[in-house]
């Protein structure tokens, strides 16, 4: 029951926050007659990259809930999300700044600039390979003409983003945590020790998969205890994306599987990298 109420007060807090995003960028969007899409516009990507990069590097979920709102709406690519999740390594960037703030500012530099690149090269190989991600979802629109408090608020609010998305975000922020924090109640990865070096980075690539903060933890608490090295601590944060990845699941189930599937293809390459070199 402690475990049910402590998933239900975070799947609220989560969708608050995505609620409150996803209606921050749909107001300045409207007020400004579609304005911000122009500013990030498709044709300037390199400025979409940074920008993304630089929300993800942002400590904490936020940037990536905002980021999330900004790909629905149609204002940054496919690419562009994906280097933000490359970028972002969740509430656990709180901790680290905490527990090893030398090496979280190292991390955290890292990423944004993989952040950027990998957002290019994700968009490229996505025109190369013709792989279909979705479209510019419904309710990026200001409909001209049409303004006022009571149409807003009946078309962009209720419609749009709470009938068309938030229960849905609900759902899959709760079905997540719930799932994430049974499983983890029965697993205790801290007997994994430091004689498995590189099967324990792989493992944290794959727990990186997971669309919740918590278990990339224990990758922050090895590492400030000296137990594992550089490249398992830094594949984890690439791979993971802390709650970042619970309102794109709600939008697109097939575009969240192919950020995760670039995601864990970028955080070994270079982990093994970092590896192989003694890092």
């Amino acid at each position: 029951m402690e475990i049910f109420i402590n998933v239900l007060k975070e799947s609220l807090k989560v969708t608050l926050f995505v609620l409150l995003m996803m209606i921050a960028v749909d107001i300045i969007n409207v007020r400004t007659k579609g304005e911000l899409e122009s500013i990030l516009q498709r044709e300037n990507k390199w400025k979409q990259y940074f920008v993304a990069s630089l929300l993800g590097t942002a400590p904490g979920c936020l940037g990536s809930f905002a980021g999330v709102s900004l790909y629905i709406h149609g204002m940054i690519s496919f690419g562009a999300l994906t280097g933000l999740m490359l970028a972002t390594a969740g509430d656990e960037q709180f901790i680290m700044l905490a527990m090893i703030p030398e090496t979280a500012l190292i991390i955290f530099a890292i990423l944004f600039l993989l952040g950027i690149i990998g957002g290019y090269l994700t968009d490229y190989f996505t025109r190369k390979f013709k792989i279909q991600t979705c479209s510019d979802c419904e309710f990026k629109q200001y409909h001209p003409g049409r303004e006022g408090y009571k149409h807003y608020l009946r078309d962009h609010i209720w419609t749009h983003i709470v009938k068309s998305h938030l229960l849905r975000i609900f759902l899959w922020t709760f079905g997540a945590l719930i799932i994430v924090d049974y499983g983890m109640h029965f697993i205790d990865l801290k007997n994994i020790t430091s004689e498995y070096t590189f099967l324990i980075l792989i493992l944290s690539a794959l727990i990186g998969l997971i669309p919740e903060s918590g278990p990339h933890m224990i990758f922050v608490m090895l590492f400030s205890n000296g137990l594992i090295p550089f490249s398992v601590l830094f594949t984890s944060s690439v791979v993971q994306d802390g709650h970042g990845m619970l309102p794109m699941l709600s939008y697109s189930v097939k575009d969240s599987i192919l950020i995760k599937v670039f995601n864990l293809v970028f955080g070994l390459v270079f982990g093994i990298i970092l590896f192989i070199i003694g890092l």
